[in-house]
């Protein structure tokens, strides 16, 4: 279906939004990117980033690198390849541990970002008495619902009773700080682990992740994060904030492929903790000793000691190229780029009919993905995608996800979006 035309050359918005790309502080990475190209061969404007992030350029390069090295020394590339993969790990470390406020030695780059999620509540979920509820938000991802309700059961529990699930007020599509933090002071005797999402994947809420880690730490309970949605689009201070422990994926705005290599987080003060219990695998065990063989567990000092096998390197290297990519941009330019661009977003969806806008309206409690709540979201996301190169998501029945994602969406991608979806819906 070819696309319609929403943008006359006379337009003056689109003019606007070329004129705000070419003066905007932080230029576009776009050519960093391979960007898919619609029905019509020009590009799309994409803002499914949220789901799955696009391919940076240098990716291939680094796989192929791999694959070459593979080829060229056998097993001797475990150590003699231009990046040995013995330790190829280490090259995430510390842009990862950036990236969301850590030190180096509380980050790796491991599995995937449910698996972690079960290895961190295999150490950290530990019920006791009275103390055994878990509390999440009743709108979570449902991976995390999964994990969570399987974790009690694991532990004897019924998941019934076990699992608190966070509504907002009547009428309201957000949880208030408020409401959870008096939640923690009133039955944080009872909370044994707080898992919430730090920016929710369905409304865009970027949660206030250090008051809320603070008062379930008061309450006497561990305090983890899925960041899933927030890494890469907000900044982080994990360390800094206490958290004690979190996870994330690195395909939606870490750009680094479908099922990407996660990455996560442990604070400094359980690294160092040897008789934590945890889930072991070889290598998780110390690198001094490793290759001994011996069958009893030293767990390394660092995050690392929750690694269960050797690092995949052939996915592992575009995590590497998006990594460089943010390290040399840095997390504070990219959010006020972010900023900008949805906020311009947001205001040409204004007095579009049909549509409703559930994402905080506040730029501060939001990170670059708008949610609109519409009649036909599935309908809506394939007519924008066929008739104007528009690349959405849909969330049923009634949510439609774009997030404007700084490295690549332009102001010209938002006013192509609002003009799509105002033709679409008059």
């Amino acid at each position: 279906m070819p696309h319609m035309d929403f943008l006359p050359s006379e337009d003056p918005g689109a003019a606007e939004a070329r004129r705000l790309d070419e003066t905007d502080p932080l230029p576009t990475l776009r050519a960093e990117f391979h960007v898919p190209t619609g029905p019509d061969g020009g590009e799309v404007a994409y803002f499914a980033g949220n789901s799955l992030g696009l391919q940076p350029r240098a990716a291939a390069r680094l796989v192929e690198e791999e694959l070459l090295d593979w080829a060229r020394l056998g097993v001797e590339g475990h150590h003699r390849a231009r990046r040995p993969w013995v330790d190829y790990h280490e090259l995430l470390r510390e842009p990862a541990a950036r990236l969301v406020g850590a030190l180096p030695h509380e980050v790796v780059a491991m599995n995937s970002l449910t698996v972690n999620l079960h290895l961190m509540m295999a150490t950290f979920y530990r019920p006791s008495g009275d103390r055994t509820r878990i509390l999440i938000e009743d709108s979570a991802f449902p991976s995390d619902s999964y994990a969570v309700q399987s974790q009690a059961v694991h532990h004897g529990l019924d998941p019934a009773e076990t699992i608190v699930r966070l509504r907002p007020r009547p009428g309201e599509e957000h949880l208030r700080t408020e409401d959870v933090v008096g939640h923690l002071e009133r039955e944080g005797h009872h909370v044994a682990l707080v898992l919430l999402g730090g920016v929710n994947y369905l409304t865009g809420q970027l949660m206030d992740i250090p008051t809320i880690t603070k008062a379930g730490r008061a309450a006497g309970a561990v305090v983890g994060w899925d960041l899933a949605h927030a890494a890469g689009n907000v900044p982080l201070r994990l360390h800094d904030w206490d958290v004690d422990f979190a996870a994330w994926c690195s395909y939606k705005y870490l750009n680094s492929g479908p099922g990407a290599v996660a990455g996560c987080f442990v604070h400094e003060r359980h690294v160092r903790n040897p008789a934590l219990p945890r889930l072991a695998g070889w290598w998780g065990n110390d690198p001094a000793t490793r290759f001994a063989m011996e069958p009893d567990f030293v767990p390394v000092a660092s995050a690392d000691s929750w690694q269960l096998s050797n690092p995949p390197i052939l996915a592992m290297a575009p995590v590497l190229a998006s990594l460089r990519i943010f390290d040399r941009v840095g997390m504070e330019a990219l959010r006020a780029k972010s900023r900008r661009l949805t906020g311009y977003l947001a205001d040409r969806l204004e007095g579009i009919a049909g549509l409703e806008v559930i994402t905080p309206s506040d730029p501060a409690w939001r990170g670059c993905q708008l949610s609109i709540r519409v009649a036909d979201a599935k309908g809506l996301v394939r007519r924008l995608a066929d008739e104007a190169g528009v690349i959405a998501d849909a969330r049923e029945p009634d949510v439609v996800r774009l997030a404007p994602t700084p490295l690549y969406s332009t102001f010209l991608d938002c006013h192509r979006a609002a003009e799509a979806l105002r033709a679409i819906l008059h």
